[in-house]
């Protein structure tokens, strides 16, 4: 009976294993879905809210509309009698109306502020580009867009702070990764030229040395040992008691390890475990990127490459940008400068570039903030230097 009943256990602890990684990754990933989800929302109930508000007003033709087309009116038959006298005064004339006239008289609010003109506006909001192509007209909507401002645009600094920090992980352990590898090939250059006797006398000394993690008796370490055997007694007996001393530490860490992995196998307490990760995670945010230390040439490569890529497609769509125009406005937007001097005709297609504005973004703000860092490293320098030269030097 006994020997039935270890099969069954065995493979009913699988899924209990696979259902506490699924649930751990879950809890992980929990705060940035949180996050992106919470900024989601929130543009789609402004979409809403400011395509009710704006698109459904009334436009009322004032009395300076109607001047404005008199004045038109009466500029165009004095230009079509005399053609050729005083081109110039008309030009300076019409240009004056024109800067007097209204965007809101030649635009139906409707056509504007549709759902996704409403969205692409929101997100120009929150995100601080904010063209200024489309702007609110009405009273309410001028106060619920600076309400609506005052909200979204922490919560999605707090999103690319955390995205920052994946970023910068992603970032910093590539940047690691390439740098062994770069280390690696060094060394395998050096090796080849010069003979690497020390490299060999290491290896085998390392071969020879016992692997404590195994459970030994006396006389197999002392097998395993061969530099313990021609040393007196005294010292003999003194190294193989620090090597059961090792032995022992190390098997009763883990032993500790497991009571506790027993003692929270408790619901209540994995509970607890769990909310305290998940806080833990929350607590985290911003740390990494602080952290992040790579060439400031690096990420320069990096921006310029991101844009590349975008503006390479955008005039798939757009088909009055070219490629330079398309990195210009790229840059523009990712920057949050946001002149609003490049209008899109299809801004719903631009919607689908959301996730793209976000990451750009990030990037651009990791790049500012390591040029921030390496000049206030400068700064230092400078200054220390400039503190060193001023003091008096002691006699």
């Amino acid at each position: 009976k006994p020997t039935k009943s270890y099969p069954r256990m065995a493979s009913t602890s699988q899924p209990l294993r696979g259902k506490r990684a699924c649930k751990k990754i879950f809890w992980a990933v929990f705060p940035h879905a949180c996050f992106i989800l919470s900024l989601v929302i929130y543009a789609f109930l402004g979409a809403l809210m400011f395509s009710h508000i704006e698109g459904n007003r009334t436009v009322n033709l004032s009395e300076e509309y109607r001047n404005f087309l008199q004045q038109l009116w009466n500029i165009s038959r004095n230009l079509s009698d005399n053609m050729t006298e005083n081109e110039e005064t008309f030009k300076e004339e019409i240009h004056t109306l024109l800067n007097k006239a209204e965007r809101d008289w030649f635009v139906n609010p409707k056509d504007i502020w549709t759902f996704f003109g409403s969205l692409f506006f929101c997100c120009t909001v929150f995100t601080t580009v904010g063209y200024g192509n489309t702007y609110p007209v009405t009273r309410t909507g001028k106060y619920l867009c600076m309400l609506y401002a005052l909200f979204g645009i922490p919560l999605m600094f707090l999103v690319l702070t955390d995205m920052g920090d994946i970023l910068a992980t992603v970032l910093s352990k590539s940047y690691n990764q390439f740098r062994k590898l770069q280390s690696k090939i060094l060394a395998s250059k050096l090796c080849s030229r010069f003979t690497c006797r020390k490299g060999d006398e290491l290896k085998s000394r390392a071969q020879s040395t016992t692997a404590i993690s195994e459970r030994l008796n006396i006389m197999e370490v002392l097998k395993n040992q061969p530099g313990v055997k021609g040393k007196p007694i005294k010292y003999r007996n003194a190294e193989i008691f620090e090597m059961l001393i090792a032995r022992e530490n190390e098997h009763t860490r883990p032993a500790r390890n497991k009571s506790i992995e027993r003692w929270s196998s408790c619901p209540e307490l994995t509970r607890g475990k769990t909310m305290s990760q998940v806080i833990e995670n929350f607590d985290k945010i911003g740390k990494q990127l602080e952290k992040l230390d790579v060439p400031i040439v690096l990420m320069v490569l990096v921006i310029f490459v991101y844009i590349s890529c975008a503006a390479a497609i955008l005039p798939k769509w757009e088909t009055r940008m070219d490629f330079q125009e398309a990195f210009y406005f790229c840059f523009i937007t990712l920057t949050t400068i946001g002149f609003g001097d490049t209008q899109l005709e299809h801004p719903k297609f631009f919607l689908f570039f959301s996730l793209y504005i976000i990451i750009g973004m990030e990037i651009v703000f990791i790049a500012f903030k390591l040029g921030q860092d390496r000049l206030i490293g400068l700064y230092k320098k400078v200054i220390s230097f400039c503190g060193k030269n001023k003091m008096p030097s002691k006699k």
